[in-house]
């Protein structure tokens, strides 16, 4: 019998890739996770013009977005030390347990190895969720402006 369910064709990049999409995958982070879209172009202008090692990774699906994170210094927290860290892991609520959020830190990780940088630092809520992909609990920072501290995870 054949299988008539299609696979999602999924285009995974970084933005160096394609930096004529930096204002619209600015805005989609800004939709996702509310902080000014401003702070995310400043962030991807400095990938952009290779003023950091750090970059964003994407997951099209045609055009559409539908999934994303970034590499960047510090993810709002007390432990500057902890660096450079994930942010602003998102997958559409539509396309949730189809591997995107996998493939996306396994991209980060290996694009950030190839420029030399390891280990990279992530804050989550999640339990369970980052281990799948190799990540490791490493301590409670506080993040600004946060009541409570939050869990820490690397990736050596």
């Amino acid at each position: 019998m054949q299988n008539t369910q299609t696979e999602p064709n999924f285009l995974y990049l970084s933005l160096r890739e394609r930096p004529e999409l930096k204002d619209t995958v600015a805005a989609w982070f800004h939709d996702k996770w509310g902080v000014p879209t401003q702070a995310y172009l400043d962030c991807m202008e400095d990938c952009l013009a290779d003023r950091t090692p750090y970059d964003w990774y994407l997951c099209l699906e045609g055009s559409r977005i539908v999934g994303g994170l970034g590499v960047i210094e510090n993810d709002f927290h007390d432990r500057k030390d902890l660096s450079p860290n994930v942010c602003a892991v998102y997958t559409e609520p539509d396309r949730r347990c189809l591997g995107i959020a996998g493939r996306l830190l396994d991209l980060a990780v290996a694009g950030m190895r190839t420029r030399g940088i390891s280990p990279l630092y992530l804050v989550t809520d999640h339990t369970g969720f980052y281990e799948r992909y190799g990540w490791e609990f490493f301590c409670m920072v506080q993040g600004d402006g946060e009541p409570e501290p939050t869990r820490m995870y690397v990736h050596r």
